[in-house]
């Protein structure tokens, strides 16, 4: 991960990345990942519906604390081979002071599919 921040794009470019919201409905250990990782189905609402996802947030959050939980990801990257499965968004987050990731979220429930801006 870069330290430094990226350089100067335009306001058109930022608006080709959608981030939606949405909300983690299953969550599996993923064993087969490189990395340590989970499987996620995450609903992104009446429009874009459910996804799939690995996610390497084993080391903050338990399985048991992501179903019903609120995310933000990136839905119109092309689908990615992850080991066995077909990621096909990709669930956003912050390093913490160790550099795990820290999940994104609203501060409030809001509806699924709502779009970044």
């Amino acid at each position: 991960m870069a330290d430094q921040a990226a350089q100067t794009i335009a306001f058109d470019d930022f608006l080709k990345v959608d981030v939606r919201v949405g909300t983690i409905v299953e969550a599996a250990p993923f064993p087969e990942a490189r990395k340590p990782a989970y499987r996620l189905v995450i609903d992104f609402g009446d429009e874009i519906g459910l996804k799939k996802t690995s996610a390497q947030i084993t080391r903050n959050y338990a399985l048991d604390d992501l179903v019903g939980r609120q995310v933000a990801a990136v839905v119109n990257f092309p689908p990615r081979q992850i080991g066995p499965m077909m990621s096909e968004v990709l669930t956003l987050g912050f390093p913490d002071a160790d550099g795990e990731v820290m999940l994104i979220a609203p501060d409030r429930p809001v509806p699924n599919g709502g779009r970044l801006y």
